[in-house]
């Protein structure tokens, strides 16, 4: 029961964010998900669809211009008409975004509308310094301004969510990582979660000057065995909550729209799978209405 009502909610958020992206208007939304003036058409279109096409909203392939030349004949194309894709990762130019909208709004059964996320990290047209070296910065008016301009240029060329703040604490030099994140304090990372995730959604995800964000990796990507990416994480609870989880919970009570699940594994169980994670923490405890995406291959692996 519990997976079945997660899919709902997951499906319900997804499909709701991008009704919201196709309307331009610069009324404020709420924080919460469920209080959403379009969750009633939301709720008829669920009644509407098909196992396929509930499964195919939770599809979100990789692509470049898909439909230029003979690339409109591609097995992407065809699958949008189906309804069984809901949103693209990393096609970018908004006339290509546009053309790729428009089947998914015209041909597909229900016409429900994609949604555009791009690894949108330290600017888009304009570049910043990294996360490491804005965060060395202390300064959070700064911080939230370089996310609201990067939403800005962003959404001006269709994208509509970004994959970012990434707000993994990490105090083991040997782990890649570091630069794309805040370093090792959980206060500093807080308070640079709830910067970022204002300055792209301004909390008002209906303007036309901003994107959803994804607060990740969800969670204690940083902290590695050894340092070493991907692999397992082995902590107590206490230094769990009072030195990891903090910059993620900032980042959900700030109103963040969607959370990215971590390749490692917590307490033996990878986070994609983990139910105490994903459900009774980030959910139950923490309250959090939007969606949650794996990484990149992240269930494959």
């Amino acid at each position: 029961m519990n997976k079945i009502i997660n899919i709902k909610n997951t499906l319900v958020a997804i499909i709701a964010v991008s009704l919201i992206s196709c309307n331009t208007s610069n009324n404020s939304t709420s924080k919460n998900t469920s209080e959403n003036p379009f969750k009633t058409q939301v709720d008829s279109i669920l009644n509407l669809m098909t196992l396929d096409e509930k499964i195919g909203q939770l599809n979100l392939p990789a692509t470049g211009p898909i439909t230029t030349g003979s690339s409109k004949s591609t097995d992407v194309v065809k699958k949008i008409e189906e309804g069984l894709i809901g949103g693209l990762f990393n096609i970018k130019d908004h006339k290509n975004i546009y053309e790729v909208q428009k089947i998914a709004v015209e041909k597909s059964r229900l016409g429900i509308p994609l949604i555009f996320g791009m690894d949108v990290i330290h600017g888009f047209k304009t570049t910043f310094p990294i996360p490491l070296g804005l965060s060395s910065s202390w300064d959070m008016e700064m911080i939230e301004k370089t996310a609201q301009v990067a939403a800005t240029e962003a959404s001006a060329n269709g994208i509509n969510w970004t994959f970012s703040p990434m707000v993994d604490v990490s105090r083991d030099p040997r782990w890649g990582r570091i630069s794309e994140g805040n370093g090792e304090d959980p206060y500093l990372g807080s308070q640079i979660a709830r910067a970022m995730v204002n300055g792209y959604q301004q909390n008002n995800l209906a303007a036309n000057n901003t994107i959803m964000s994804c607060v990740k990796h969800f969670a204690l990507y940083g902290a590695p065995e050894a340092g070493r990416d991907y692999n397992t994480v082995d902590m107590s609870r206490i230094r769990m909550y009072n030195e990891y989880l903090p910059p993620y919970k900032a980042a959900v009570e700030e109103g963040v729209g969607s959370v990215m699940a971590s390749f490692n594994e917590i307490d033996g169980v990878p986070a994609t799978g983990n139910k105490w994670l994903l459900t009774d923490l980030l959910r139950d405890d923490w309250g959090f209405n939007g969606f949650v995406v794996s990484d990149y291959t992240g269930i494959y692996e």
